[in-house]
């Protein structure tokens, strides 16, 4: 009997609400969705990790078309035909070029926070991140978001104080990823 499988990077996500996501990596076709409810997606200083203030075109077409052997992006979205998909969540892991550390950055929609969608796209980020066999990745996180320090701290993030090039405001967590 055959099996109904869904393609690499691709599964259905249930939230405690009872409604069902997929999560799939990022298509073209999503750009105009994203751009709708982009403004809408957690604080300014989380969306500064994929654009700076609203999605323009440049940055949408960019965020949706993603170097395979670069970058992952991962949008939670209603299960229907992308472009016409609800997206209430964004998670991009991107390697740092001539290194073995890769950038993570993440975005929900207000209404699905706090439900394990933040954590269950972080860990498919760590998996990809693993298969690059890098050896840690970090993001930036509002030194104000308590929710989403303590989901890092949870996940095995630790900060990194001092940490070059991160905006005023922000703490740089990091993962090692060596050894797991």
């Amino acid at each position: 009997m055959p099996r109904n499988r869904l393609p690499p990077w691709h599964e259905q996500f249930v939230l405690p609400t009872r409604r069902t996501l997929l999560i799939r990596p990022i298509r073209p076709e999503d750009a105009p969705p994203l751009q709708a409810i982009f403004p809408l997606l957690g604080p300014e200083e989380v969306r500064a990790g994929f654009a700076t203030g609203d999605l323009d075109d440049a940055a949408a077409a960019r965020l949706v078309r993603p170097d395979p052997r670069q970058e992952l992006v991962l949008v939670g979205a209603s299960p229907r035909p992308a472009g016409e998909a609800g997206i209430a969540g964004l998670a991009r892991v991107r390697i740092v070029p001539g290194t073995r550390q890769a950038e993570l950055a993440t975005v929900l929609a207000r209404h699905v926070m706090g439900l394990g969608l933040g954590r269950h796209l972080l860990q498919k980020l760590g998996k990809w991140a693993r298969t690059h066999r890098l050896e840690r990745v970090y993001g930036d996180i509002p030194a104000g978001n308590q929710p989403m320090l303590d989901l890092a701290a949870s996940m095995g993030f630790s900060p990194e104080p001092g940490a070059e090039g991160v905006p005023a405001g922000l703490v740089r967590q990091v993962l090692e990823l060596s050894g797991h």
